[in-house]
C-alpha cells in the first residue's frame, strides 16, 4: 500500500495485564495511533524474540516493572485508519496476563504515564475498548 511506513503486513506486538495489590498496571500512550488513552503496557516484538521474552522486556522498558509467568490469554488487533476506508495500519497484539516482580512503575518508552489503577478508578480514565474489556474482569 502506497505510503504505508509498515508495508502491506500488520505489526507483532505484545501487551500484559499485571495486577498487583487489588490495582492493574496501565500506561497512558505517548504516541499514535492511540495517544492519551490508557491501555495496557507492551509493544513490538523484536525479531528473534519469543512473545514472552517480548512481553517482559515491554513492560520493563515502558514500566520499569518487572513481571514474571507471562501466560497467553488473548489476541486483540487494532486498526489505525488511513484514508477513505483503508486501514493505515494493522497491529496484531498477543495478550498476556502476568505477575508483578519489583519496581515502581515509572513512564519509559513510549509510554506518558504509567502507574498502578484501581478498578474504583476506570471510570475517570479514557481506555482502549479492549484494555477496559480485560481489566474489568478483575484480577486472575
Amino acid at each position: 500500500m502506497a505510503g504505508n511506513p509498515i508495508g502491506n503486513r500488520p505489526v507483532l506486538g505484545v501487551s500484559a495485564l499485571v495486577w498487583h495489590q487489588r490495582r492493574v498496571l496501565l500506561v497512558r500512550r505517548g504516541r499514535a495511533p492511540l495517544k492519551g488513552l490508557w491501555s495496557l503496557p507492551g509493544g513490538k516484538v523484536e525479531f528473534g524474540e519469543t512473545l514472552a521474552e517480548a512481553v517482559i522486556r515491554e513492560v520493563r522498558e515502558e514500566t520499569g516493572v518487572a513481571i514474571v509467568a507471562p501466560r497467553q490469554i488473548d489476541v486483540v488487533e487494532i486498526f489505525a485508519k488511513g484514508r477513505g476506508s483503508r486501514a493505515a495500519r494493522h497491529f496484531v497484539l498477543v495478550v498476556f496476563a502476568a505477575r508483578f516482580r519489583s519496581g515502581s512503575p515509572e513512564a519509559g518508552d513510549d509510554a506518558a504515564e504509567a502507574r498502578f489503577v484501581a478498578p474504583s478508578e476506570f471510570d475517570e480514565l479514557a481506555m482502549t475498548d479492549d484494555t477496559r474489556r480485560l481489566v474489568e474482569k478483575g484480577p486472575e
